[in-house]
Formats: C-alpha cells, structure tokens, sequence
C-alpha cells in the first residue's frame, strides 16, 4: 500500500517542468538575430551551436513569441524584433513630417 506522501511527492514530480537556461535563450536568439531570414526549425537546430530537446527549444520559441521578438508560421520562424540603436537610426534617416 502506498502512503498518502508517497503519492503527493509523486504527483509533485510529474507536474514540475524543466525551464530552459538563460545561456540557452541567449544561443537561440543570437542564432536567429544573425539569420536575418525565415528559418525552419530544422535548420535552427542545425545552426544552433550546442544540442537543444525539442522540447525546450519550443518552449524557448513560445517565450520569444510572447515577447514580441519572433513571428512563428507554417513555413519557419523570423526575428522581428527591433533593438532600440536600430530604429534610432531609423528615425535620423526618416523624414519629418
């Protein structure tokens, strides 16, 4: 017979999820930064310098996704993302209006 502890730490396990690191945010999106075109998943394991599971590697998309920094469609994934030296270039290039 198993004790109600036994069973609470055992339900306790199933539901804790791995989070990726920092280091591996970080690779994922240099790796998609530098890309500069739409990219299948596929091939941004390939680029990607160290091996990423699936798994994490979908959770990292889902969070840059969130954050505004990718668009994810059926044909691959894009950085969109505009860091702000960027667009203040952008803007002394732009004409007034």
């Amino acid at each position: 017979m198993v004790s109600k502890t036994t069973q609470i730490m055992q339900v306790e396990k199933k539901e804790f999820q791995h989070s990726p690191t920092l280091n591996t945010v970080m690779m994922i999106e240099d790796v998609l930064k530098r890309s500069g075109e739409l990219m299948t998943i596929a091939e941004l394991k390939r680029r990607i310098p160290r091996k990423v599971m699936h798994r994490t590697l979908m959770q990292v998309l889902d969070y840059l996704q969130m954050s505004g920094k990718i668009v994810i469609g059926t044909k691959g994934v894009l950085w969109v993302f505009t860091e702000r030296k960027e667009l203040d270039m952008l803007i002394k290039r732009g004409t007034e209006i």
